[in-house]
């Protein structure tokens, strides 16, 4: 089955991931990370998924990052590829770094199975 996914969509989920309080609303891990969910971090380690919510629980709830040049391109029927660049709002005119993150649409709602950090020269 196809679904669509606009890149709206998918950007306000990565934005949820990033920008909500976490502690205050814990539901959310579940909701947006999928059960084997893993991550390659910027240095090209390999992060567990309980690894990376120890760090979404820790992370600077103040912090609105910005996105830039966010796009998403179809996989399969029920996957998605995110590609952006995420800059702190402090150094825009930073590199930042590349972000790709794979969603899978599993359960009702779009789930994040996978994401890598590349910093940028």
């Amino acid at each position: 089955m196809a679904l669509n996914a606009s890149v709206e969509q998918i950007q306000q989920l990565e934005l949820k991931l990033l920008q909500s309080d976490l502690t205050a609303h814990p539901g959310l891990i579940d909701e947006l990370l999928a059960e084997n969910f893993e991550e390659i971090d910027s240095h090209g380690v390999i992060h567990t998924r309980d690894e990376v919510i120890g760090w979404l629980l820790c992370k600077d709830k103040n912090i609105q990052w910005i996105f830039k040049d966010f796009r998403i391109k179809p996989l399969t029927g029920d996957m998605v590829l995110a590609i952006y660049s995420l800059h702190k709002p402090d150094r825009v005119n930073d590199a930042g770094s590349i972000r790709t993150s794979i969603w899978q649409y599993r359960e009702n709602r779009w789930k994040m199975v996978f994401h890598q950090a590349s910093r940028k020269n």
